[in-house]
Formats: structure tokens, sequence, C-alpha cells
């Protein structure tokens, strides 16, 4: 149901959670784009957007900033983030309590799939 398409193009984003996650991965040189991208999103959708971690954080492996939402908001959010992202990736993950499978089973990625360092979930 959730697997990769015959052709190896990623995941797309599926609706079938109540809450998500949303991390926005940037670098020194897109820094300020992915300041100003999370914030209008923060805006614009009334949601909640996390500290811009310039170092990795947990199991990603570059610079993020999370931005948190629900279903009433995915359909109206993840286009936006895919339209306005500039070649930015971002991962969206549903939140289940399972945070191994909330970052395997429920990750999608709009732009290049990162790779995620999921062993600290490993004991779950």
């Amino acid at each position: 149901m959730n697997e990769p398409s015959s052709n190896n193009e990623p995941r797309r984003p599926v609706n079938t959670h109540k809450a998500y996650h949303a991390h926005v991965y940037f670098e020194q040189e897109t820094l300020e784009f992915a300041r100003q991208l999370c914030t209008e999103a923060g805006e614009r959708f009334n949601l909640r957007v996390g500290r811009f971690h310039e170092k990795p954080v947990g199991p990603h492996p570059k610079w993020s900033c999370q931005i948190s939402f629900g279903t009433a908001d995915f359909d109206q959010l993840v286009p936006w983030l895919d339209e306005h992202r500039q070649g930015l990736s971002i991962l969206i993950h549903g939140l289940t309590g399972n945070d191994l499978e909330d970052h395997t089973r429920y990750a999608y990625f709009l732009g290049d799939p990162v790779e995620l360092d999921v062993s600290m979930f490993a004991a779950q």
C-alpha cells in the first residue's frame, strides 16, 4: 500500500493520521530560505513551527525545522510546501506514538529522500 512505485519514485504523503510533523531540511546556504518558508507556513496555516536546529538532532542527519500539523491542515499544507520548497527536502511523517514506524513506515518525502538514523528507536 505505501510501498515505493515500480519506477523508484518516492512515496507521496497520504493523509491517514490525526497528527503529523513536517521536517524541513536545510544547510548553511539555504538557512535563510528555510526560515522564510517555515515562518510563512506557520503564519499562513496558523501552525506551530519549532526551533531551527543548525546541527543534526534525533534521527535527522541534516539541519532541520519541525512544523506540527493535523489532518485538517494536510491537504492544503503539503501541496503548498511542495510547491514552495525550492529544492529543499521535506520529511512528512505521521504521529502514531511509535517513533520507529513514524520515521519508516509512515515517512514520506517532498523532494529527495534523506536517510534517517532510526537506530535510536530500535529499542521500542
